[in-house]
């Protein structure tokens, strides 16, 4: 078991112990009900290509995927926010291999709905040095496919928490990406893809590094 699995294993151990079961339990309802969306499959696939992009970092400045790719490949890494610990962990993760990412010539990107203040905060606390982009409304995601509207019956959960997507995503969608990870080669061609609806699983970076 890698470090980031056991980390996650750590963590659902403490939010069992900590968190109450009706919350648990909506979660888990949560899931499952993705589960049925099929978004595996009736997202894009290994083959496809990526649209071309433009999305502002942390400070406002605006990526460009053409520009990214004209030397190198691109890990494109979707996150819900910095209000997910899941999130976070692998973020963290994907930081601490970075030098092995940079050494196969690519990029590492991450991109999530939530404003830029709050990419910026998440850089900092979690000391990343990696371009954190903001897709706004999910535009982005929404053409690969990979995002949901939170349920109705969760919202409420998420809110006792102080998770308020409203505030975090500067809209009243209440839509989030899937975690998800690519690999883009030079023509936005997605060469690897990760994508589960369970939050809880995440990529196996060994895989990651092999693809590069």
């Amino acid at each position: 078991m890698n470090t980031l699995a056991k980390n996650i294993e750590q963590l659902n151990q403490d939010l069992v112990s900590q968190l109450p079961q009706e919350i648990l339990e909506a979660f888990g309802r949560s899931i499952e009900d993705l589960k049925t969306k099929n978004m595996e499959k009736n997202s894009i696939q290994i083959g496809e290509r990526i649209p071309e992009f433009s999305l502002p970092n942390a400070l406002g400045k605006m990526i460009n995927s053409d520009e990214v790719l004209k030397n190198n490949k691109m890990i494109l890494a979707f996150y819900r926010g910095n209000w997910c610990p899941y999130c976070n962990l692998e973020l963290k993760f994907l930081q601490e291999n970075l030098s092995r990412i940079k050494a196969k010539n690519a990029v590492l990107i991450a991109v999530s709905p939530q404003s830029q203040d709050h990419s910026l905060t998440m850089i900092e606390k979690n000391n990343l040095e990696f371009e954190v982009l903001t897709d706004i409304n999910n535009d982005f995601a929404k053409k690969l496919g990979i995002t949901f509207q939170l349920q109705d019956f969760v919202l409420p959960y998420y809110q006792s928490l102080g998770i308020h997507l409203a505030d975090f995503n500067a809209n009243n969608e209440n839509t989030l990406p899937v975690p998800a990870v690519f690999v883009i080669d030079e023509n936005r061609t997605v060469l690897y893809k990760f994508l589960d609806v369970n939050y809880m699983s995440r990529v196996d970076v060994e895989d990651l590094i092999q693809v590069l």
